[in-house]
């Protein structure tokens, strides 16, 4: 594996202003018609917390304060719930966000709990995960549940013991989830489709919490297949494509995206954890290769010198537009492997703990 870059927000920075990240660009420059998204301002405030390791607290702490400030807008009181789109302007465009959307912050929310020493953002990020709380049990969707699982495993990291009755029911949620799963498709869904990584990553990592091994072994088991079936005969990885895979039917080869390698990254870095079995750091470094170029078209996605990632790998070649999405699942595939080679850090803002973040 080449080395690694340094935690560059070159990118990161040109397509972000004093509001958020901006969802869409058009190329290099960020596109202000489809304005902003709580999902990415979320994983911008979590990439924010792991920069902090290398670059100090004072080089991201304003854009980490502007990311929780976007999500404390973002809250509706009344929903108990989060909006998710906001246009340049300030409007917001819906009442509610999506249920990934609710899950992508609760795991933000957390993540500020554990890694974060500034006061005047940990209080409200409590604040505002403890208000969330009573609603998190009507989420249905395995992707929002995932992330929130990870958000409450955090705040139980802080400290936080209000959230640990949902953390555990959440967790055999999802566990059921995986009842119905057959022989040739250990899945708990009928089409497999994006950021599919996160559910065997909440499923390990709460049974470890909870002492459930029969839950971290659906975990693993659930992974194993996911790298099983994104494994191209040669060795690299070929995550399924957007037009995604019904169970029974055809597979949809591109457009290949840069949330699926992360995801599947982050579920290892938590199995590697688990299990301490080194076969979980190669599959890192095969997901962390795909955007450098051991992928099925053998072409980059990113730019390392500007901290850039591109949208996605289609059957022509490269999607060149370099969203928030991109950017920020490239960005974090790069901290992930820091902590898996060990690479020396600068003190962040609180102590961290290596093996809370791979997981």
């Amino acid at each position: 594996m080449p080395d690694l870059p340094s935690a560059i927000r070159v990118h990161l920075d040109a397509i972000s202003d004093g509001v958020g990240i901006l969802q869409h660009a058009i190329g290099r420059t960020g596109d202000p018609a489809h304005g902003y998204c709580s999902d990415d301002v979320a994983r911008a405030l979590e990439l924010d917390l792991m920069h902090a390791r290398q670059l100090g607290w004072a080089a991201v702490s304003a854009r980490a304060r502007s990311n929780l400030q976007f999500l404390a807008d973002a809250y509706v009181s009344g929903e108990r719930s989060f909006r998710n789109f906001r246009s340049v302007e300030g409007v917001w465009r819906d009442q509610a966000g999506s249920e990934d959307c609710q899950g992508r912050v609760t795991l933000a929310l957390g993540s500020v709990l554990v890694y974060c020493r500034d006061k005047e953002m940990v209080a409200p990020a409590r604040a505002l995960l403890l208000e969330i709380l009573p609603g998190i049990d009507r989420l249905n969707s395995p992707r929002a549940i995932a992330s929130t699982i990870l958000g409450l495993e955090a705040a139980l990291d802080a400290g936080l013991g209000e959230v640990r009755e949902a953390h555990a029911r959440l967790a055999h949620r999802l566990l059921a989830a995986f009842d119905a799963t057959a022989p040739g498709w250990y899945w708990p869904e009928t089409v497999l489709t994006y950021e599919n990584g996160l559910l065997p990553r909440a499923l390990i990592s709460a049974g470890r919490r909870l002492g459930l091994p029969t839950m971290t072994v659906v975990g693993l088991r659930s992974l194993d297949w996911l790298l099983e079936i994104q494994t191209a005969p040669a060795g690299h990885l070929s995550p399924v494509g957007n037009g995604w895979w019904p169970r029974g039917g055809p597979r949809s080869e591109f457009d290949q995206q840069p949330i699926e390698a992360t995801a599947l990254l982050r579920a290892c870095g938590a199995a590697l954890a688990a299990t301490g079995d080194r076969k979980y750091a190669g599959a890192m470094e095969q997901a962390f290769e795909w955007f450098l170029g051991a992928n099925d078209l053998g072409l980059p996605l990113v730019d390392p010198a500007r901290g850039a990632g591109c949208d996605g790998l289609t059957a022509f070649g490269v999607n060149v537009n370099e969203g928030a999405e991109s950017t920020l699942m490239w960005l974090i595939a790069v901290e992930q492997i820091r902590l898996l080679q060990g690479a020396p850090t600068k003190r962040a803002a609180k102590p961290t703990a290596p093996a809370a973040f791979l997981a």
